[in-house]
């Protein structure tokens, strides 16, 4: 069975990001997650990781659109 809870560090290594750029996240209200137990360890649920990862593909999407690549412009590397 998959785990509904996942703990900040567990979304960082699903996005690849660090810890502190996911608690960032959450923090700012953009990536919803709850607070729970008496030392207040963060948790986000999964429905809500899923959503937020659809959210940011749209506005990749929209991003893209009214930001097209030039012809010359070059790629930035990765």
């Amino acid at each position: 069975m998959t785990e509904r809870f996942l703990r900040l560090g567990d979304v960082a290594e699903i996005l690849n990001i660090s810890s502190s750029q996911v608690y960032a996240l959450v923090r700012s209200g953009e990536l919803p997650a709850i607070k729970i137990g008496g030392r207040g360890q963060w948790r986000v649920e999964r429905s809500e990781l899923e959503a937020y990862i659809q959210q940011a593909y749209a506005r990749t999407r929209e991003f893209v659109a009214a930001n097209p690549l030039g012809r010359h412009e070059p790629v930035p590397e990765d």
